[in-house]
């Protein structure tokens, strides 16, 4: 590609990290590399502005195949970073600067927040909490709830009022057991983030996805969190856990970033 047709694209910011030691590529199948200043590493590789200068991106980022491809790209490279640094700050997909020098520029501009963030970073993993709830058992428990101290007369116009008001019920069930789940597990984590639920059709799932979380987790806690959801999910009837991780950091980068 010619100079004035480059761009470069940002994977992650680290204190030292080496990526020259074995062919590691990116977007568009481009090789990575690193630019450096003040203390800093930025993770890049260049791309051609004719796909991803600001307009093009546009359009591109609509198309649901590229986009796959490229976030893929972007995420493997991100990855292998985290692996090979002590902390990393990812960077938002499709960060695209107007050459070296501008990448230079944003390490000193930014190396004070880029350094609060790597501190928090390190020795610390980023894990997801997905919680998927039932909604007949969470009805069913409603249910019982409602009847539970009632004589015979008036068991069957409370289950019928039960059933009439089962969603309603379950919803409410549904999000106090979210709130107590994510309550509990982010009192081991160092930082917490709940996510908006994932829609079926992304996440597979026929069950509700009542909580959708990132937990940055001290790694030597690592284990303390497994067997904390393992024991929540046993706990709470109606509501399946899946353990997720480890992630690169995203949730967590802290570094509120900036478009060229």
């Amino acid at each position: 590609m010619m100079a004035d047709k480059e761009g470069r694209w940002l994977y992650a910011v680290a204190r030292d990290v080496a990526v020259g030691s074995r062919t590691l590529t990116g977007v568009a199948g481009e090789p990575v590399r690193v630019l450096e200043s003040s203390g800093l590493a930025a993770v890049v590789s260049d791309v051609d502005l004719a796909e991803f200068g600001a307009e093009p991106l546009k359009s591109n980022l609509e198309d649901l195949d590229w986009l796959a491809d490229t976030a893929r790209a972007h995420d493997a490279v991100v990855t292998a970073v985290v692996r090979a640094a002590p902390a990393a700050v990812p960077l938002r997909l499709a960060t695209v600067y107007l050459g070296d020098d501008r990448v230079r520029e944003l390490l000193t501009r930014r190396a004070a927040d880029f350094g609060v963030a790597l501190d928090q970073l390190t020795g610390r993993t980023e894990w997801g909490v997905k919680g998927y709830a039932d909604p007949d058992a969470l009805a069913e428990v409603a249910e019982q709830a409602a009847s539970e101290g009632s004589g015979a007369g008036t068991a069957y116009l409370l289950r019928r009022k039960a059933q009439l008001s089962a969603r309603e019920r379950a919803e409410q069930t549904a999000a106090a057991r979210a709130d107590r789940l994510h309550g509990e597990i982010a009192g081991l984590a160092t930082a917490a983030r709940r996510h908006p639920p994932q829609d079926p059709k992304l996440s597979g799932q026929r069950d509700w996805m009542v909580l959708n979380g990132a937990y940055l987790v001290d790694d030597v806690l690592a284990d303390e969190l497994a067997a904390i959801v393992e024991r929540l999910g046993s706990e709470l009837p109606g509501v399946r856990l899946e353990l997720t991780g480890p992630w690169p950091p995203y949730s967590f980068a802290g570094v509120e970033q900036e478009r060229e």
